[in-house]
C-alpha cells in the first residue's frame, strides 16, 4: 500500500464505523435519519473493506497477475482511492475514464487504454498524457494508432472461446488466431510496438477451463511473434471474475485453473508480466441498496391473478439497470428491512420501478410479507455495473453512494474521516 489519501468528492466523505458498528448499524441509522428530514430517496452503503479483502484474495490465488480494475463496473470515487491505494493498476475505455484516473494521482504507467475501437480524439488525449499502454484488434486502429499515438505500447486482443459464459465480447472485439500474422505485420512495417496479447472469456463463465483454452491460444499469439521479430512481454488475461460464494463456478476454481495454465505455457521465468482487468470480483458484494415503497396496491386492486403490487423508489433506469443490461447479475432478492415474523405469511408480489416506464419492472414474482408504503426494502450485491449505468430518467434522483469503513482501516489507509 501507498501513503494515497482521501479528497472531498460528490458521493460524500468516507464515513467511519465506530465502538464496533456494523454496515447494519449504518444502514439503520441513515434510514431514521432520511425518516426525520421527510425523506425517502434511495441510498447506497459502500463497504470499502468489502473491497480490501477482495483485493487480498486476489494477492491470494493470483499472485502473479497484477489487477488493473476495469473503471467502467463501478467508478465510485471511494472505490477507485481505495485501490489506488492498493497498488492496483487500471483499465480505462475512454477518456473520460483516463482523465478520472488521472485527476485521482494514479500514474499513466499504471493505466491500459483497453478498448480496441477508440475515438481517434481519445488516442491523441491519451499520447498527450503519456498513457502508452493500449489495445488493438484490427488493421483499420492500427492505422488510427499510427497516425495519433505512434509511439504507444500495443497488445493484441484476440478472439476466444467465450461459449460458455452469459456475457460473451469475442463477437464485438478481438481477432482471429487466422489473422493475427496478418495484424502483427502490418504493425511491424507501420514501426508500432506491439508489447503483448489480452482476452477476456466473458463474463458470467459457468466453465473455468475457458480460461486454460484462452492462454494456450495466446502462447500460440507469443510463438507466430516470435517468428516475426516481435518480442512480446505482456498478457492480459481479462476480466469477467465473479466474487460472491454463491455461483456455479467459483473464483478458487478460475485460479487454479489459471495458475496451471500460466506455469505451463508462461513459466514464471519467461520474462512475461501477467494483468488482468477484473470489476465485478472487486465490487460486486461491497454494495447494498436501500430502496423505499412509494405505492402499493391491494390484491382486489391489482387485477386478474390477485397479486400484490408495490412501487419502489429505483428500477431498471436506476441502480437497478443491472436487470436488463448486465446477464452475470445475480438474481435480484428484495429483503425487507423491518423485522419479519417467524410465521409471518409472505405474497408473491409485483414489483415495479418509480418512473413512467410500464417496462420498469424490477420483479414479478418477489415472495415477500406484506408491506406498507414508507417501508424500505434492502438489495445486496449491487456494486458491479449499477453505479455507472444508472440514470435520473423521469428525474428521480440516483441513489446516493456512502462509502463506509472501520476505523483501523481508515488509519491504514489515511481515508478522510467522516463520522458514521
Amino acid at each position: 500500500m501507498n501513503g494515497s489519501s482521501l479528497q472531498d468528492f460528490s458521493s460524500g466523505d468516507v464515513h467511519v464505523l465506530d465502538d464496533g458498528r456494523s454496515i447494519n448499524d449504518f444502514i439503520d441509522d441513515q434510514i431514521k435519519t432520511l425518516q426525520s428530514e421527510d425523506s425517502e430517496e434511495p441510498f447506497l452503503v459502500a463497504d470499502l473493506q468489502s473491497v480490501i479483502d477482495r483485493h487480498q484474495q486476489w494477492l491470494t490465488l493470483l499472485p502473479r497477475v497484477k489487477p488493473f480494475y476495469a473503471v467502467k463496473c463501478n467508478n465510485t470515487p471511494a472505490v477507485l482511492r481505495v485501490l489506488r491505494a492498493l497498488s492496483t493498476g487500471f483499465d480505462c475505455a475512454s477518456k473520460a475514464e483516463i482523465q478520472m484516473m488521472l485527476n485521482l494521482g494514479v500514474s499513466p504507467d499504471n493505466i491500459i487504454f483497453a478498448h480496441t475501437t477508440k475515438p481517434m480524439s481519445h488516442i491523441r488525449f491519451a499520447a498527450a498524457h503519456r498513457v502508452q499502454t493500449m489495445t488493438f484488434d484490427s488493421e483499420e486502429e492500427l492505422r488510427k494508432i499510427s497516425l495519433c499515438h505512434p509511439k504507444a505500447r500495443l497488445v493484441l486482443r484476440i478472439a476466444v472461446d467465450d461459449s460458455d459464459s452469459l456475457v460473451r465480447l469475442s463477437s464485438k472485439f478481438g481477432a482471429g488466431l487466422g489473422l493475427v500474422e496478418k495484424l502483427l505485420g502490418l504493425a511491424v512495417d507501420r514501426d508500432l510496438t506491439v508489447i503483448g496479447v489480452s482476452f477476456h472469456v466473458g463474463s458470467g463463465c459457468t466453465g473455468s477451463q475457458a480460461s486454460q483454452r484462452a492462454i494456450a491460444d495466446a502462447r500460440q499469439v507469443f510463438d507466430i511473434a516470435s517468428v516475426l521479430g516481435v518480442q512480446m512481454s505482456l498478457l492480459d488475461i481479462g476480466g469477467g471474475f465473479s466474487g460472491r460464494d454463491n455461483i456455479q463456478v467459483k473464483f478458487e476454481e478460475f485460479a487454479d485453473v489459471i495458475n496451471a495454465a500460466l506455469d505451463k505455457f508462461f513459466p514464471p521465468d519467461c520474462g512475461v508480466q501477467i494483468i488482468a482487468e477484473p470489476g465485478r470480483f472487486y465490487v460486486e458484494s461491497a454494495f447494498t441498496l436501500a430502496v423505499n415503497v412509494i405505492a402499493k396496491k391491494n390484491c382486489e386492486e391489482s387485477g386478474p391473478g390477485g397479486q400484490m403490487m408495490y412501487y419502489i423508489n429505483d428500477g431498471v433506469h436506476g441502480i437497478l439497470s443491472c436487470i436488463v443490461n448486465d446477464p452475470a447479475h445475480p438474481p435480484i432478492q428484495l429483503l425487507p428491512h423491518r423485522a419479519v415474523g417467524v410465521g409471518e405469511v409472505r405474497y408473491r408480489s409485483v414489483v415495479w420501478g418509480p418512473t413512467c416506464d410500464s417496462l420498469d419492472k424490477v420483479s414479478d414474482s418477489a415472495m415477500i410479507p406484506e408491506l406498507q408504503v414508507g417501508d424500505w426494502l434492502l438489495v445486496h450485491h449491487m456494486g458491479a455495473y449499477t453505479v455507472s449505468m444508472s440514470t435520473d430518467f423521469n428525474g428521480f434522483e440516483r441513489a446516493k453512494i456512502f462509502p463506509v469503513v472501520t476505523e483501523e482501516t481508515r488509519r491504514l489507509l489515511k481515508l478522510r474521516h467522516t463520522s458514521a
